[in-house]
């Protein structure tokens, strides 16, 4: 988890696999209930950590599960991150701050629109300025 500040970013480059906020990367998210356990997953990379390492990047993790019930997911839609064409719904209520070597791949890049909904969403759940 990453409670600190966070300096929001919409800054999408294709620069041959360099993370950069507004792409949506594979990277290793620990689970909730045991932080030692977890999985390479997409997350959405949101901005850069302003507390710790400045050099990460700020995540929120993403799921083909149907969380449309659920207040801590906000629905994304379909994106070339999922190859099965399934809609994917995004965490806000979970934060998670990755390095730049703990990135596997870049998936796509989130259009401007769907950004700023995930990032609206994930700033009024955690007061981010």
């Amino acid at each position: 988890m990453y409670n600190g500040p966070v300096r929001l970013l919409y800054e999408p480059d294709d620069d041959n696999g360099a993370p950069d906020p507004g792409e949506v990367v594979w990277a290793w998210v620990p689970y909730e209930d045991d932080p030692a356990q977890g999985k390479d997953r997409p997350v959405v990379v949101v901005g850069r950590a302003l507390a710790g390492r400045r050099s990460d990047l700020v995540v929120l993790a993403l799921s083909s599960k149907d969380h449309a019930d659920d207040p801590g997911w906000l629905p994304l839609g379909v994106g070339a991150w999922d190859r099965s064409g399934r809609t994917s719904f995004v965490r806000v209520d979970r934060v998670l701050s990755v390095g730049p070597e703990g990135i596997r791949r870049e998936g796509a890049t989130l259009d401007r629109a769907r950004f700023e909904r995930v990032a609206e969403a994930a700033s009024r759940q955690h007061g981010w300025a």
